[in-house]
């Protein structure tokens, strides 16, 4: 067990089934062999069985099996920060989309600055499993995932969740839980339709209550890109584009239960798992609300907003080229003006789509390659800006600048600000939504200083600075509230 973990803490979650520790932590029952999430419906255990594990990959490694009640493929993901370690944090990030998918834990821990024997015991003390084991155990669960709510044939679960081949998925399955594939399936009635043409598929991804769906979805629909997203019926669209595949997906509330449900349209079903990493992130799904307002709350002005507006997340984005184009293109104007000027960047230089049978969607974002290559003449803004939208095109297309989660917060800041025309406002905005960086605080926001004017008098930057300081390490999600409350 993680020496961080408290285990009366846990003795209570437990006992009190409570969904907002889902995830955080799972429990090891030695007299079954299993591990099971706080939730779980079966019977308590005896208290001299239980081992508590930080995460599901941790009760794996020492050969628990997944149980088939609670199943623990459907929990929360561990959140990316638990204040410990960030390098730990940008590392499962990483994880998550697939760093090690064909890669070695040297190339993980080089990205990340560090030694993979370094990177390793931070693991072990942190996580309680090894890189690889992390990575391994995400493509076990997601595949029993897929063979569980999906009718997608077992062979295609395969591939999809990265295997290579149905032998390969039938070893893991009978090490990891027991029964093949086809076993677990045996006796489940048909879900989902399967179908040659193209790939389609539901899946629910759940989250830690409380949660603001209605905020979060104003939050996408004021800032959709025409052609590219769209917002209705209580529903979040977009057009998609990986690697190897592009299509669609739509997001919308569960309407019993603490998650969302995905519907995705692709053309290549191997991609699918970073898509779901993809839209978690959107979505902030794997924030622990419960360790944030813990320290937030310690301001009265935010207690008041939190009290008032519980569950707000960290909107994100679905690819951070896309949103350092955004907030380049907003700065100084409004909103709506920033919309209407991405809409047209679109529209010059994203390539056409057929939307997937979704009227709204003909466009997918251009890349940093396709921008960079295009005439703007025709875009209505200032020439610097179109400079600086240049230049941060041509160096994500050089590999000289990163725009992902490797590096510290602070060289991430300094690199987009070595940028002309990138302001410490743009470049922690980029950190927060296209990075998912917990601590990213753009101090000189002018909302910000509003919501926190006193008397009629804004505080100064330096002010602003210095009493955000007490909301480490959560100030992106403090700027939310400000923004959002």
């Amino acid at each position: 067990m993680n020496t961080l973990m408290d285990r009366s803490a846990c003795d209570r979650a437990r006992l009190a089934r409570d969904p907002r520790f889902d995830g955080l932590f799972f429990i090891g029952v030695k007299s079954t062999g299993i591990y099971c999430r706080p939730i779980c419906p079966a019977r308590s255990p005896r208290p001299e069985n239980i081992v508590y594990y930080p995460t599901a990959a941790a009760a794996a490694a020492v050969g628990l099996r997944p149980c088939l009640r609670c199943r623990p493929e459907t929990a929360p993901g561990t959140p990316a920060w638990n204040g410990t370690s960030a390098t730990v944090a940008r590392a499962m990030n990483l994880i998550r989309q697939g760093a090690l998918d064909g890669g070695s834990v040297d190339n993980l821990a080089a990205r990340l600055g560090v030694g993979a024997r370094h990177l390793r015991r931070l693991f072990r003390q942190h996580i309680g499993a090894t890189p690889k084991a992390i990575a391994d155990n995400q493509r076990l669960l997601f595949a029993k995932r897929l063979v569980v709510e999906t009718d997608m044939p077992i062979t295609q679960a395969a591939l999809t969740a990265g295997y290579g081949s149905l032998r390969r998925l039938n070893a893991a399955f009978r090490k990891h839980v027991g029964l093949t594939p086809s076993q677990l399936r045996r006796g489940r009635p048909q879900t989902q339709p399967w179908s040659d043409d193209g790939f389609n598929c539901t899946l629910t991804l759940p989250y830690r209550p409380p949660y603001n769906w209605d905020r979060m979805l104003a939050f996408f629909q004021e800032r959709a890109i025409p052609g590219v997203e769209w917002v209705g019926d209580r529903v979040y669209c977009r057009t998609i584009r990986l690697s190897t595949t592009r299509g669609t997906i739509a997001v919308r509330h569960a309407k019993k239960s603490h998650a969302l449900v995905l519907d995705v349209c692709m053309t290549d079903s191997r991609e699918l798992m970073k898509v779901v990493e993809r839209v978690r992130r959107i979505f902030d799904l794997d924030a622990n609300p419960r360790a944030i307002h813990q320290t937030l709350v310690q301001d009265p002005l935010l207690a008041k907003r939190i009290h008032q507006t519980p569950g707000l997340r960290l909107p994100g984005s679905w690819d951070p080229f896309e949103t350092a184009m955004r907030a380049v293109v907003g700065q100084q104007i409004s909103v709506k003006g920033a919309v209407t000027q991405l809409g047209r960047i679109a529209r010059l230089a994203g390539v056409p789509h057929d939307g997937d049978g979704k009227p709204h969607l003909t466009r997918l974002f251009p890349d940093a390659a396709e921008l960079a290559a295009a005439d703007m003449a025709g875009i209505g803004m200032p020439q610097k800006r179109k400079e600086t939208i240049r230049q941060i095109a041509r160096q994500v297309v050089s590999g000289s600048l990163r725009l992902d989660t490797a590096g510290e917060l602070s060289r991430f800041i300094d690199r987009m600000t070595a940028i002309p025309g990138i302001g410490a406002w743009t470049a922690n905005y980029v950190a927060m939504r296209a990075l998912g960086e917990p601590d990213a605080f753009p101090a000189s926001d002018l909302g910000i200083m509003k919501a926190l004017q006193e008397k009629g008098s804004r505080p100064t930057v330096k002010q602003v600075t210095a009493r955000a300081e007490a909301w480490r390490p959560w100030r992106a999600y403090a700027a939310i509230y400000l923004w959002l409350g």
